[in-house]
């Protein structure tokens, strides 16, 4: 798949090709009850449990700590490990695979950095759409003040020292060359172990700086982009295959999260109480609304004056994409039918749609940025911690770079998100916090990536002098 990707498809061949691979590729239907299900059901029996002992006992009571420290927190620790574990080698793999998927820019030309350029931009907008959200509307400070100052005793210590840290250890830098220092690796290796090149700068836990990481990957993946693809081949190949791999171990991973979800609430509720879900409520309110400015707003702004199309008209052609996107969380699983829509509905030619949406699938990850930026604020404003612009600029530049890397299938960005809260020093544990609402709001951030996919295409085929709307939509639609 990975040669595949990385040149225009040219004959009916191509696209029977791409389109059979993509569907051996998506997940098998599972058996039973739906993974979702059973974490919604982990949900509300670690909610009411830790509730329900919450009121009886109290937050401080003796049985529910003894509770915590000896079940349910080391089942939820488990499961953050096992994703920790996974996230280093499936953030290289996948930013270089999806970088590298651009093809030849010098071949492709036009088309490769238009696309480039337009994913760029727009999932930039989605970040500073989801970052101005949070500092807005402010979600994880919709708690009552001793249930926070109790969240941040508990999770915040480790950002306040790593603030401190950072300050003592750079306060003789210039604001440049911290930016430098900040973005590119001196050791790549030392980055990827966490091993600090500086020991004066290093954070507890020895986690991998996933500044250092993304940067190193992106810019293995250009390189790979400027030169002959007989050399690349055989690397690239390697790349795809431990990213499928690693998503592979991913799912395995969160068919034990209905498990983990029960235990990591309780755990929480018990100690917090109620509080803690209105908090939550408010996360889903600023999410949804991010959303929906990004789909209603950037993205009809950018088929109007881009496309030139009536975005009324757009939504309509493309609605049997969106619905396809929403109910199986899957850019990847959803790709054949983005495919043929874009080409018998939008009239975008083939060679167009099978380079940009096929990358666009794994690269251009509009709502999974927006939504890694507001719940990595929410989580730190849970925690008590306010993060600074720089911080803040941080969070912004590894939620676009995560919109590259993250998995095209459902909870892929659940371990970036843990990643980052290890890199900011707030404690991952509060990630259950968020894991079991995740699947409605990965269903709704899917459509949003998957509409952005056709919006670039529309954007390149036009660009290019095609005339789009040749034809009407079909019936099924």
């Amino acid at each position: 798949m990975a040669d595949d990707k990385n040149q225009p498809a040219n004959s009916d061949a191509y696209e029977r090709e791409l389109t059979t691979d993509l569907k051996d590729e998506t997940p098998d239907k599972p058996r039973g009850m739906p993974l979702h299900t059973r974490i919604l059901i982990g949900l509300l029996v670690g909610v009411v449990a830790g509730v329900g002992m919450n009121v009886w006992l109290g937050g401080d009571h003796p049985r529910i700590a003894w509770i915590s420290s000896n079940i349910t927190e080391p089942v939820g620790q488990l499961f953050l490990r096992l994703l920790l574990m996974i996230v280093v080698p499936l953030v290289f793999s996948s930013l270089i695979v999806g970088v590298a998927g651009i093809g030849n820019i010098r071949k492709l030309g036009r088309v490769g950095l238009k696309s480039f350029v337009y994913t760029f931009i727009i999932s930039a907008i989605s970040v500073v759409i989801g970052l101005t959200l949070a500092n807005t509307i402010r979600p994880g400070t919709h708690i009552n003040p001793e249930t926070r100052a109790k969240l941040e005793e508990k999770y915040g210590k480790d950002a306040q020292k790593q603030v401190e840290d950072s300050k003592k250890a750079t306060s003789a830098d210039s604001s440049m060359l911290k930016i430098v220092k900040a973005l590119v690796p001196s050791n790549p290796l030392a980055a990827i172990a966490g091993v600090p090149s500086n020991p004066s700068t290093a954070t507890s836990g020895g986690s991998p700086d996933m500044l250092h990481l993304m940067f190193f990957a992106l810019f293995l993946g250009i390189a790979i982009t400027l030169i002959p693809k007989q050399v690349s081949a055989p690397f690239v190949k390697g790349m795809d295959a431990l990213y499928q791999i690693s998503a592979k171990i991913i799912d395995i991973i969160m068919k034990f999260a209905p498990y983990a979800v029960a235990c990591l609430l309780f755990t929480n509720t018990a100690k917090f109480g109620i509080d803690l879900l209105q908090a939550l409520a408010w996360f889903v309110l600023t999410v949804l609304v991010g959303l929906a400015l990004h789909m209603f707003g950037v993205y009809s702004l950018s088929v109007y004056f881009l496309s030139r199309l009536s975005p009324m008209d757009f939504f309509r052609r493309v609605k049997m994409v969106m619905l396809t996107a929403f109910s199986t969380s899957s850019s990847n699983a959803t790709l054949p039918t983005a495919l043929r829509v874009s080409e018998e509905n939008l009239g975008v030619p083939r060679e167009i749609n099978s380079f940009v949406l096929t990358i666009g699938a794994t690269a251009n990850q509009n709502g999974t940025a927006l939504y890694e930026g507001v719940t990595v604020l929410f989580l730190a404003q849970l925690a008590g911690v306010d993060l600074t612009l720089g911080q803040q600029i941080t969070v912004a530049y590894l939620a676009i770079l995560g919109g590259i890397g993250t998995a095209g299938v459902p909870s892929g960005s659940i371990p970036f998100i843990v990643l980052i809260l290890v890199n900011i020093g707030v404690d991952p544990n509060l990630i259950a916090i968020i894991i079991g609402v995740d699947r409605i709001l990965d269903m709704c951030r899917t459509t949003l990536n998957v509409t952005g996919d056709i919006t670039a295409a529309t954007y390149v085929a036009r660009s290019e002098g095609y005339e789009l709307l040749k034809t009407q939509p079909a019936a099924a639609d």
